[in-house]
């Protein structure tokens, strides 16, 4: 059985998706996205440097549109489908639940309304890998930031002001390191507040259909069958932690064998080997590697 994960921010690398973009039917869908967002998603996946795509008005659409593209390319139908974070948008667009144009429009709204939420007061994330769960829960809180992402495999993502995780870096969990990610806000916690009316405005507009393809919602980890449900777990979601440990929790019990990461991939591949044993993974990094990820599929279908 096979899953396909789609990565969240923070993946994003200067120039990934140059390889990419030599293919023509990639390129013309990212044209396509990019009309349908209103930003030049070629230049900042080429040209861009990673300062410029940290922002998050422009991170999050070139993320969701990278992993659109990279399905369409890869053309592999998965038993199941998630997605960390607001990759959880490029999720729901290969499960049928937005159309691509949709899946722009409501991710290009969410990023712009982040990225408003964090100028408000300087905020940020940090992993925090190893160390005991509950030292590590209890570091987090001591130190005034929130758990924003429990990811498993030893990695807690910890989000607040900039004071907070400062405090949190200079007293790390024991056996634990904390390194600050390349993300402009406190994303998943009340510091993004500001950004829901729109988001839930935008959502109630949209044409939503029932998923297609099973899917794992971050909330719990649970698999939802319901459009309209999901897309308001996606509004939630703003404000709430991730809980990607419950979505591969599901994966083991489901059986799964093989795990697909899309471009940018690297990240969730790399959380699995820790979390999901006797699981094997593939990390769409380059258009080279679409060959043998088809191979990967075929495998574990």
């Amino acid at each position: 059985m096979l899953a396909i994960t789609c990565p969240g921010q923070g993946a994003q690398k200067s120039g990934f998706l140059s390889s990419f973009l030599e293919l023509d039917a990639f390129a013309a869908q990212i044209d396509e996205l990019s009309s349908a967002s209103g930003i030049d998603l070629r230049e900042h996946g080429t040209e861009s440097d990673d300062e410029t795509i940290k922002d998050t008005a422009l991170a999050q659409p070139l993320l969701v549109a990278s992993a659109i593209a990279c399905a369409a390319e890869l053309g592999v139908k998965a038993d199941y489908v998630a997605g960390h974070s607001v990759g959880e948008i490029a999720a729901a667009q290969i499960a049928g639940i937005f159309t691509a144009s949709d899946a722009m429009r409501f991710v290009s709204v969410r990023g712009a309304g982040m990225a408003s939420a964090a100028a408000h007061t300087p905020t940020g994330m940090s992993a925090v890998v190893g160390g005991d769960p509950e030292d590590v829960l209890a570091a987090i809180e001591a130190a005034g930031a929130s758990p924003a992402n429990v990811n498993g495999g030893g990695q807690t993502v910890a989000a607040g002001s900039k004071e907070s995780l400062g405090k949190l870096a200079e007293n790390p969990p024991e056996k634990a390191r904390v390194i600050a990610l390349p993300v402009a806000g406190a994303f998943h916690t009340d510091f993004m507040a500001p950004a829901t009316a729109e988001l839930a405005a935008t959502a109630s507009a949209l044409e939503i259909a029932d998923p297609g393809t099973k899917i794992l919602s971050n909330s719990d980890g649970t698999v939802v069958e319901d459009g309209q449900d999901y897309v308001g777990r996606l509004v939630k979601q703003v404000t709430n932690p991730v809980r990607w440990d419950l979505c591969q929790e599901t994966l083991l019990n489901a059986g799964i064998t093989g795990m697909i990461e899309l471009v940018p991939g690297g990240t969730l591949t790399g959380i699995a080997r820790r979390a999901m044993k006797g699981v094997e993974t593939f990390a769409i990094k380059s258009a080279a590697d679409l060959d043998g990820a088809r191979e990967f599929a075929a495998a574990h279908a």
